[in-house]
C-alpha cells in the first residue's frame, strides 16, 4: 500500500504544471512571501532534481555491483534537493552547502573493516543542512558515527545483525495497519525505567495514546491512527513487512531519520567504490569477512527504501 501511493504520487508530479502547484502549496504552508512566484520560478528545477534522481536509482538496478553505490548515492543526493526545494526556495543559499558536508578519515591498507570505520560530520555541507531543515536534527552533535551505528538505523538489517552478532538493534512493536504498539516489557531493563517513566518518554514520539495496558510480556498501547512513515527515530519502518521498528534498548536510542543513517553509508561505500578499488574489489570477488553481507544486503535494502522514504516525505507536505 505505501509503495504504490508514493509511487503514483511521484507520477502525479512528472509535470511542469503539477510540480509548480505543489510548490506553491509547499510554500503558502511556510508563509512564503511570493509564493507563487517561486513555485514557478523553481518548478522546472524541482522537476529534474526528481527526475535525475529516480534514472539514478533505476539505472542502479542493472548496474555491476562494483559501480551501484556510486549510482544510489548521486540519486539520493538529487532526490534530496528536491526535498530542500519544498523548504527552501533559495536553496542553495551559498556555496558551502554544494560540498557533501561528511568525511572519511584515512584508510589502514591492512585489516580494514568497513563495519568498524567511521566518518566525520561537517560543520558545513548538504548531509548537515538537510538533516536540520527537513528534520530539524543538530547532526554535528554526533561527531564521528560508526557504520556499524548506521547499519543499526535500519530494520531490514536487524536479522543479519542478529545473525552475525547475537543482537538486535531494533525490534517490531507493531504493524501499521494495526494502529496498536507491543514494546516488550524487557524494555523496561534495557531503558532502565518504570512502566511509568517509559511510556511518558515514549508519548512524546508517537499520536496521542488512546488506552495502554500491560499483558504478561507486553506493554500494548491503542493509537487513534496509524504512525506516519515520514516519523523519524526512534520509530522506524521495515518497508518489507510494513511494521513499525524501535530501539531494543537505551544504547541503541536515536531520533535521528532514517535517510540520514543510509546518505552516510551510500557516502561512505561511494568514496571506497571510488577511491579504495584494491579493498573493493576484493571484497566483491574474494568474500574475505563480514562487510560483504552487510554491504550487499544494504544496497538491495537502499535501492528501494530511499526513494521510498524521500517520496513519502514529499507525499506527507501534500
Amino acid at each position: 500500500m505505501w509503495k504504490k501511493e508514493v509511487n503514483d504520487f511521484l507520477t502525479y508530479l512528472k509535470s511542469a504544471e503539477t510540480s509548480q502547484t505543489y510548490l506553491y502549496r509547499c510554500y503558502q504552508t511556510i508563509q512564503l512571501e511570493q509564493a507563487e512566484a517561486k513555485s514557478y520560478q523553481n518548478c522546472y528545477r524541482f522537476l529534474y532534481y526528481l527526475e535525475h534522481g529516480r534514472t539514478f536509482y533505476e539505472t542502479s538496478k542493472n548496474a555491476p555491483l562494483m559501480v551501484k553505490p556510486i549510482l544510489l548515492f548521486y540519486g539520493m543526493v538529487h532526490l534530496l534537493k528536491a526535498c530542500l526545494l519544498t523548504r527552501r526556495p533559495d536553496y542553495p543559499e551559498n556555496t558551502t552547502l554544494l560540498a557533501h558536508g561528511v568525511s572519511t578519515r584515512k584508510r589502514k591498507k591492512q585489516q580494514y573493516s568497513f563495519w568498524k570505520d567511521e566518518v566525520k560530520i561537517q560543520h558545513n555541507g548538504l548531509f548537515p543542512y538537510f538533516s536540520h531543515v527537513l528534520f530539524d536534527i543538530d547532526a554535528l552533535k554526533s561527531g564521528k558515527i560508526a557504520m556499524k551505528r548506521l547499519f543499526a538505523h535500519i530494520p531490514e538489517v536487524s536479522r543479519l545483525i542478529r545473525f552475525h552478532h547475537g543482537n538486535t538493534p531494533l525490534i517490531n512493536i507493531g504493524n501499521y495497519a494495526e494502529q496498536q504498539l507491543r514494546f516488550p516489557l524487557s524494555c523496561l531493563d534495557t531503558y532502565h525505567m518504570t512502566e511509568t517513566s517509559f511510556l511518558t518518554k515514549m508519548a512524546a514520539f508517537f499520536p496521542p495514546f488512546l488506552e495502554q495496558k500491560t499483558t504478561k510480556n507486553h506493554l500494548v498501547v491503542d493509537l487513534p491512527g496509524p504512525v506516519s512513515p515520514h516519523s523519524q527515530g526512534p520509530v522506524f519502518f521495515n518497508l518489507e513487512e510494513e511494521a513499525i521498528y524501535f530501539p531494543s534498548g537505551r544504547d541503541q536510542f536515536t531520533e535521528w531519520h532514517e535517510i540520514m543513517a543510509h546518505y552516510l553509508l551510500l557516502y561512505n561505500l561511494s568514496m571506497i567504490c571510488r577511491y579504495e578499488t584494491e579493498w573493493w574489489g576484493d571484497l566483491l570477488h574474494s568474500l574475505p569477512n563480514e562487510d560483504h553481507p552487510f554491504i550487499v544486503h544494504f544496497l538491495k535494502i537502499t535501492t528501494d527504501k530511499v526513494p521510498f522514504l524521500i517520496g513519502w516525505y514529499l507525499y506527507d507536505q501534500h
